[in-house]
């Protein structure tokens, strides 16, 4: 019987440890991506690739905006790129399309059911997770905090809660932020979770956003 007990045992464990390494090497992969289309954009502007510029320009904007949303990939050493390439209007332009990025993952987020994320958790095996989120997806806002407060027992979860726009600001300055989600990741849960205004949302982020920018612009930030 023991030998039967382990041998059920272990699928799952491999399942699981399958499951996240999939995961985490696609999350590689993306870094990757990345981190080869700022090797591609190193390179001087000489007056002969000016036909080029524009295109590049776009493109870096668009790839940009699409990292920034993306959980999990960093998207500030793009956006440093672009601030060193334009100057103070890159800092402007970098700016809005971070503001842009983190709206939409929050957007993206408020669209995502939450049976579809409890359906994600239970593929990685997370049953306590999403028996909470079965438990959290038919209450309104006021209802999530309070069955929260009730349910799981913490003493710092009220002051999370309380401050909860101040928390995302935290978060998304907070160094190697990349390691809980990075600004798309932390945007998407916060939609998700279905505890934020959008109005209030975006209020918080446009100001959580600017000490990078305001960095640059007083030289602050070594240029990469």
């Amino acid at each position: 019987m023991p030998g039967i007990i382990h041998s059920n045992e272990t699928p799952s464990r491999i399942r699981i440890f399958v499951k996240i390494s999939l995961i985490i090497g696609f999350l590689v992969f993306l870094n990757y991506g990345g981190s080869l289309v700022l090797e591609r954009m190193n390179f001087q502007l000489w007056p002969e690739h000016e036909n080029i510029v524009v295109t590049a320009l776009w493109i870096s904007i668009l790839i940009y905006i699409l990292w920034m949303t993306t959980p999990f990939v960093p998207g500030i050493e793009l956006g440093l790129a672009l601030m060193v390439m334009l100057g103070t209007k890159g800092v402007i332009l970098v700016y809005l399309c971070t503001l842009c990025s983190l709206l939409l993952s929050f957007v993206i987020g408020r669209l995502i059911p939450l049976k579809a994320f409890s359906r994600f958790l239970g593929w990685m095996h997370l049953s306590k997770a999403k028996n909470l989120i079965l438990q959290l997806e038919p209450l309104n806002s006021g209802e999530k905090i309070e069955f929260l407060l009730k349910s799981v027992p913490s003493s710092i979860l009220p002051h999370l809660l309380k401050h909860r726009y101040l928390l995302i600001a935290i978060c998304l300055n907070l160094p190697g932020n990349t390691l809980i989600g990075g600004g798309g990741g932390i945007s998407l849960i916060a939609g998700m979770s279905g505890l934020y205004s959008l109005p209030k949302y975006i209020l918080i982020v446009s100001f959580a956003i600017t000490p990078i920018p305001l960095l640059f612009l007083f030289g602050q930030l070594p240029a990469i």
